[in-house]
Protein backbone atom coordinates (compact mmCIF):
# COMPACT_ATOMS: atom_id res chain seq x y z
CA UNK A 1 0.00 0.00 0.00
CA UNK A 2 1.12 3.74 -0.43
CA UNK A 3 0.64 6.24 2.28
CA UNK A 4 -2.65 7.92 1.00
CA UNK A 5 -3.85 3.76 0.57
CA UNK A 6 -3.95 3.72 4.80
CA UNK A 7 -7.62 4.09 6.70
CA UNK A 8 -8.73 5.58 9.49
CA UNK A 9 -11.47 3.74 10.90
CA UNK A 10 -13.93 5.11 13.92
CA UNK A 11 -15.46 2.74 15.61
CA UNK A 12 -18.87 3.81 17.71
CA UNK A 13 -19.17 1.99 21.43
CA UNK A 14 -22.32 -0.53 21.82
CA UNK A 15 -25.44 0.78 23.46
CA UNK A 16 -25.61 1.71 26.76
CA UNK A 17 -28.77 2.61 28.80
CA UNK A 18 -28.55 6.31 28.30
CA UNK A 19 -27.89 6.54 24.61
CA UNK A 20 -30.78 3.96 24.20
CA UNK A 21 -32.64 6.67 25.66
CA UNK A 22 -31.12 9.07 23.62
CA UNK A 23 -29.36 10.78 26.77
CA UNK A 24 -26.71 13.24 26.35
CA UNK A 25 -23.80 11.24 27.58
CA UNK A 26 -20.58 12.76 28.11
CA UNK A 27 -18.69 12.12 31.67
CA UNK A 28 -20.68 10.06 32.68
CA UNK A 29 -19.52 6.57 32.74
CA UNK A 30 -21.84 4.44 31.30
CA UNK A 31 -21.29 0.63 30.63
CA UNK A 32 -22.69 -1.28 27.89
CA UNK A 33 -25.93 -2.53 27.81
CA UNK A 34 -26.30 -6.76 26.97
CA UNK A 35 -27.60 -5.59 23.53
CA UNK A 36 -24.46 -3.45 23.54
CA UNK A 37 -22.10 -6.21 24.40
CA UNK A 38 -23.85 -8.05 21.62
CA UNK A 39 -23.06 -4.99 19.00
CA UNK A 40 -19.61 -4.20 19.86
CA UNK A 41 -19.06 -8.39 19.33
CA UNK A 42 -20.97 -8.52 16.23
CA UNK A 43 -18.43 -5.60 15.11
CA UNK A 44 -15.77 -7.93 15.33
CA UNK A 45 -16.57 -9.08 11.90
CA UNK A 46 -17.05 -5.68 10.15
CA UNK A 47 -13.68 -4.77 11.05
CA UNK A 48 -12.16 -8.30 9.87
CA UNK A 49 -13.78 -8.05 6.64
CA UNK A 50 -11.41 -4.61 6.18
CA UNK A 51 -8.07 -6.43 6.63
CA UNK A 52 -6.88 -3.99 8.97
CA UNK A 53 -2.74 -3.43 8.53
CA UNK A 54 -1.09 -3.83 11.64
CA UNK A 55 -3.11 -1.00 13.12
CA UNK A 56 -2.59 1.46 15.80
CA UNK A 57 -5.95 1.43 18.17
CA UNK A 58 -6.76 4.30 20.54
CA UNK A 59 -9.28 4.23 22.26
CA UNK A 60 -11.74 6.60 24.52
CA UNK A 61 -10.74 5.71 28.40
CA UNK A 62 -14.77 5.36 29.09
CA UNK A 63 -15.77 2.09 30.19
CA UNK A 64 -18.19 1.62 27.42
CA UNK A 65 -15.45 2.31 24.53
CA UNK A 66 -12.74 0.28 26.14
CA UNK A 67 -15.36 -2.88 26.76
CA UNK A 68 -16.32 -1.85 23.24
CA UNK A 69 -13.13 -2.40 21.92
CA UNK A 70 -12.02 -5.73 23.71
CA UNK A 71 -14.96 -7.27 22.84
CA UNK A 72 -14.91 -6.24 18.79
CA UNK A 73 -11.49 -7.84 19.24
CA UNK A 74 -9.10 -4.70 19.27
CA UNK A 75 -5.98 -5.94 21.14
CA UNK A 76 -3.71 -3.39 22.28
CA UNK A 77 -5.79 -0.57 22.52
CA UNK A 78 -4.07 3.00 24.12
CA UNK A 79 -5.96 4.97 25.85
CA UNK A 80 -6.33 8.33 24.54
CA UNK A 81 -8.02 10.88 26.74
CA UNK A 82 -8.74 13.34 23.60
CA UNK A 83 -10.92 11.10 22.37
CA UNK A 84 -13.82 11.25 25.45
CA UNK A 85 -16.96 12.68 24.34
CA UNK A 86 -18.67 15.87 23.78
CA UNK A 87 -18.42 18.06 27.05
CA UNK A 88 -22.20 18.93 27.25
CA UNK A 89 -21.68 20.56 30.48
CA UNK A 90 -25.36 21.55 32.33
CA UNK A 91 -26.71 19.51 29.72
CA UNK A 92 -25.52 16.32 30.75
CA UNK A 93 -28.14 13.32 31.02
CA UNK A 94 -30.83 15.27 29.10
CA UNK A 95 -32.76 14.53 25.79
CA UNK A 96 -32.27 17.00 22.88
CA UNK A 97 -36.39 17.37 23.82
CA UNK A 98 -35.46 18.52 27.62
CA UNK A 99 -32.76 20.86 26.30
CA UNK A 100 -35.31 22.33 23.82
CA UNK A 101 -37.63 23.12 26.34
CA UNK A 102 -34.86 25.70 28.06
CA UNK A 103 -33.07 26.84 23.98
CA UNK A 104 -36.38 26.08 21.34
CA UNK A 105 -34.22 24.77 18.37
CA UNK A 106 -31.04 23.89 20.00
CA UNK A 107 -28.88 21.03 18.45
CA UNK A 108 -25.33 20.07 19.89
CA UNK A 109 -23.83 21.24 16.77
CA UNK A 110 -25.66 24.60 16.35
CA UNK A 111 -26.06 25.51 19.86
CA UNK A 112 -24.52 26.87 23.39
CA UNK A 113 -23.75 23.94 26.05
CA UNK A 114 -23.38 25.96 29.21
CA UNK A 115 -20.70 24.79 31.65
CA UNK A 116 -19.81 22.66 28.89
CA UNK A 117 -17.31 22.56 25.42
CA UNK A 118 -18.14 25.07 22.77
CA UNK A 119 -17.93 23.55 18.88
CA UNK A 120 -14.72 25.82 18.83
CA UNK A 121 -12.73 23.49 21.57
CA UNK A 122 -14.48 20.09 20.13
CA UNK A 123 -13.16 21.06 16.77
CA UNK A 124 -9.54 21.95 18.28
CA UNK A 125 -9.62 18.75 20.02
CA UNK A 126 -10.56 17.14 16.82
CA UNK A 127 -7.96 18.27 15.17
CA UNK A 128 -4.89 17.55 17.87
CA UNK A 129 -6.31 13.81 17.42
CA UNK A 130 -5.69 13.79 13.76
CA UNK A 131 -2.44 15.58 13.72
CA UNK A 132 -1.52 12.56 16.27
CA UNK A 133 -2.98 9.64 13.86
CA UNK A 134 -2.29 10.94 10.29
CA UNK A 135 1.79 10.27 10.02
CA UNK A 136 0.97 7.01 10.91
CA UNK A 137 -1.10 6.54 8.30
CA UNK A 138 1.82 6.57 6.15
CA UNK A 139 2.92 2.83 7.30
CA UNK A 140 -0.68 1.49 8.68
CA UNK A 141 -4.29 1.75 9.67
CA UNK A 142 -5.60 3.43 12.40
CA UNK A 143 -9.11 2.62 14.15
CA UNK A 144 -10.04 5.39 17.07
CA UNK A 145 -12.89 3.91 19.19
CA UNK A 146 -15.29 6.53 20.75
CA UNK A 147 -18.38 8.38 20.83
CA UNK A 148 -21.09 9.54 18.87
CA UNK A 149 -21.14 13.20 18.43
CA UNK A 150 -17.37 13.44 18.85
CA UNK A 151 -16.87 10.52 16.40
CA UNK A 152 -19.12 12.93 13.78
CA UNK A 153 -16.97 16.10 14.72
CA UNK A 154 -13.44 13.95 13.53
CA UNK A 155 -15.25 13.25 10.03
CA UNK A 156 -16.04 16.73 9.50
CA UNK A 157 -12.43 17.69 10.19
CA UNK A 158 -10.88 14.83 8.35
CA UNK A 159 -12.80 16.04 5.67
CA UNK A 160 -11.53 19.71 6.02
CA UNK A 161 -15.61 20.85 6.84
CA UNK A 162 -16.48 23.03 10.02
CA UNK A 163 -17.15 21.17 13.36
CA UNK A 164 -21.06 22.33 12.11
CA UNK A 165 -20.92 19.50 9.46
CA UNK A 166 -20.96 16.89 11.89
CA UNK A 167 -24.76 17.00 11.96
CA UNK A 168 -24.58 15.48 8.33
CA UNK A 169 -23.01 12.17 9.92
CA UNK A 170 -25.05 10.53 12.34
CA UNK A 171 -23.77 7.41 14.00
CA UNK A 172 -25.25 4.29 15.46
CA UNK A 173 -24.45 2.68 18.35
CA UNK A 174 -20.89 0.51 17.21
CA UNK A 175 -21.22 1.61 13.55
CA UNK A 176 -17.96 1.60 11.57
CA UNK A 177 -16.95 4.20 9.62
CA UNK A 178 -14.05 4.30 6.99
CA UNK A 179 -11.92 7.61 5.96
CA UNK A 180 -8.83 7.52 3.22
CA UNK A 181 -8.46 9.27 0.37
CA UNK A 182 -9.01 9.40 -3.42
CA UNK A 183 -6.72 10.91 -5.80
CA UNK A 184 -4.97 12.45 -2.40
CA UNK A 185 -7.86 13.99 -1.33
CA UNK A 186 -9.32 13.37 2.30
CA UNK A 187 -13.06 11.47 1.88
CA UNK A 188 -15.88 9.03 3.47
CA UNK A 189 -14.93 5.57 2.21
CA UNK A 190 -17.54 3.68 3.79
CA UNK A 191 -19.96 5.52 6.49
CA UNK A 192 -22.33 3.91 9.79
CA UNK A 193 -21.77 0.34 8.57
CA UNK A 194 -23.88 -1.18 11.47
CA UNK A 195 -22.70 -5.43 11.98
CA UNK A 196 -26.42 -7.62 12.12
CA UNK A 197 -26.50 -9.50 15.20
CA UNK A 198 -25.21 -12.65 16.14
CA UNK A 199 -27.94 -14.79 16.48
CA UNK A 200 -28.18 -15.52 20.11
CA UNK A 201 -27.91 -19.41 21.53
CA UNK A 202 -31.10 -20.83 21.94
CA UNK A 203 -33.33 -18.28 20.26
CA UNK A 204 -35.98 -19.36 18.04
CA UNK A 205 -34.85 -19.42 14.05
Amino acid sequence: MSGGEFRLILLRHGETAWSAARRHTGRTDCPLTELGEAQARAARKTLSDLDLQSPLVLTSPRQRAVHTAELAGLTGAIVDDDLVEWDYGDYEGLTTPEIQQRSPGWTIFTGETPGGETAEQVGKRADHVLARVIPELSTRDVVLVGHGHFSRVLIARWCEFDVVEGRRFFMSTAAVTVLGHDHQARTVLTHNLVPPLEPQEGAAQ
